[in-house]
């Protein structure tokens, strides 16, 4: 379910991707996120989505409303990164429950990258963070004195945008992050299949003998589809570094013949995709998001096309945006305490 394993996703961050250095580091803590969608009455809980670069927590009232949200850096560590990281998730819970001691939070979401055995509580993988097979969720629950619910960043929100997001109208469905890695997860029945933390790897699914992918293996979806390649693929032909991917597509339709063949095979691949997990799975909907989903028409519109042309008696899934963008990941670490609690 990650871009590259191990590496962060586009899951709970915009154009958060799978190449290594994808992403800037931080040197000051952010704050004043959006506030994100309400989750409604229920337990009090707390939220972390860590990332390799950074981690977002907020505080969850019985009113569903998060207190507190930011985004602070990841502390950095030489090797497994794990004991630093529970260290700062008690001093981030620390400092919510003082600044709003009228709260009592009853559990704990954490969501992470890479391999994650959400049902063992273990990181199977995570290199961008350095551990293997670490036993996550026990640590961070005798760190915070709460119970804690364990989950992969993307699978969480997942199931945010099944419960109150683009795919809360259907029950089987997959959900597809399109940043600068790619990311999936799959909904069965309205559960996240996991399959011990392996399931989902859309972005390394191989569509073609194309380019090496940053996972070391060929033609994956990833490497030719995502923001990042389209617009690494435009800059290696040209020697124009493009604006993101967004720019290569304005390109495209501007009548850059160079654009167009990049963009339309980004379409092509992604098409294939789509229908084998079509073939394979067959979702009611396939729900979009990420950096590439803001392309509106000239994504969605082209998919639906090159979709009915390719399958035949097959279900086609109805293809619709993800909803809760950037605070999928920390909506569904808050759901996924409730559940605990």
């Amino acid at each position: 379910m990650t871009s590259t394993p191990g590496h962060e996703t586009a899951s709970s961050r915009p154009e958060r991707g799978g190449a290594p250095a994808s992403r800037r580091a931080d040197a000051v803590s952010r704050q004043g996120s959006s506030a994100p969608r309400s989750l409604g009455t229920g337990a009090p809980v707390l939220a972390f989505d860590v990332g390799g670069t950074d981690i977002k927590s907020a505080l969850i009232d019985a009113d569903g409303t998060a207190l507190g949200l930011r985004r602070t850096p990841t502390p950095m560590a030489k090797g497994d990164r794990t004991g630093v990281v529970i260290d700062r998730l008690g001093a981030l819970a620390a400092e919510l429950r003082a600044t709003h001691p009228e709260v009592t939070p009853q559990a704990v979401g954490l969501v992470v990258p890479g391999i994650v055995d959400a049902d063992a509580g273990r990181g199977v993988f995570a290199s961008n963070l350095g551990w293997r097979d670490s036993p996550i969720r026990d640590l961070a629950a005798a760190g915070l004195g709460l119970p804690v619910a364990f989950d992969h960043d993307v699978r969480a929100a997942s199931l945010a945008e099944h419960r109150l997001g683009g795919a809360r109208s259907f029950a089987n469905s997959v959900v597809l992050v399109v940043g600068t890695g790619i990311a999936g997860a799959l909904l069965v029945d309205g559960v996240p299949y996991t399959a011990g933390g392996y399931a989902g790897e859309i972005g390394h699914s191989p569509i073609a003998d194309g380019p090496r992918c940053a996972c070391g293996a060929r033609g994956c979806l990833e490497a030719v589809a995502s923001a990042g390649a389209i617009a690494r693929r435009y800059r290696d032909a040209t020697g124009v570094t493009p604006d993101g991917a967004k720019d290569v597509i304005a390109r495209a339709a501007a009548g850059d013949r160079v654009a167009a063949e990049i963009w339309n095979s980004a379409l092509d691949a992604l098409t294939m995709s789509l229908a084998q997990l079509t073939a394979v799975v067959a979702p009611e909907a396939v729900v979009i998001g990420g950096g590439l989903s803001r392309a509106g028409g000239a994504l969605f519109d082209e998919l639906r096309a090159r979709l009915s042309e390719r399958l035949s008696f097959h279900r086609i899934p109805q293809l619709v945006p993800a909803e809760l963008s950037g605070n999928a990941g920390i909506l569904g670490a808050a759901l996924r305490a409730r559940d605990l609690a």
